[in-house]
């Protein structure tokens, strides 16, 4: 006997591992982390992280700095680093920390907007993070997103030949990769 699931269109029963529903013609997708593109990046994520974490002893003084001091830029050009005096590394608490940490590799490897982080940190499919720790993490990440939506947009233009007009919609939708309007049009004005 086949496993049966309920059609997400039509409601009505349909068999695990069809394509559409005989009723509705609904497409039967699979959730997103059952995906195997989705589980591949999700190794190479996990790889990354554990081989990642030994290169930041090493070069630790970029991070202590992001995570300790404020870098400014004065009147003549030069940088000045001052001292965050209201929040030392002791007091923040460890899934605060690992929230940043992993908001950081969405970042860095995946390209992901700010909301499309946060939905992954707190997603009960994603990261399962509180939303004071996910918005603790979304706040000291360093990220530049329109460097982010530009990645996206030349993934979506390289691998699925998509036109300006849909990767700009895919970019801005809540449904897609969740970009601003204006991080989805400097990706849009800088693709080559």
């Amino acid at each position: 006997m086949k496993k049966m699931k309920q059609c997400k269109v039509c409601s009505k029963e349909i068999a695990v591992d069809a394509k559409r529903c005989p009723e509705c013609g609904g497409k039967n997708k699979k959730p997103i982390y059952k995906r195997a593109w989705f589980i591949i990046i999700a190794i190479f994520i996990v790889i990354a992280a554990a081989s990642g974490g030994n290169d930041n002893k090493e070069n630790g003084s970029s991070e202590e700095l992001a995570n300790n001091a404020t870098v400014e830029t004065t009147k003549d050009n030069s940088t000045e680093v001052k001292e965050d005096t209201t929040q030392k590394e002791e007091s923040v608490p460890t899934e605060y920390k690992s929230a940043l940490k992993k908001a950081k590799i969405y970042s860095d490897t995946m390209y992901m907007s700010k909301a499309g982080i946060y939905e992954q940190l707190t997603s009960e499919f994603g990261e399962k993070f509180t939303p004071e720790a996910a918005q603790y993490a979304i706040d000291n990440l360093v990220a530049d997103w329109n460097k982010n939506a530009l990645e996206k947009a030349k993934t979506y233009q390289d691998t699925m030949a998509m036109s300006p007009s849909a990767i700009y919609d895919q970019l801005i939708s809540e449904y897609g990769e969740k970009f601003t309007p204006e991080e989805a049009q400097y990706a849009i004005d800088n693709l080559e």
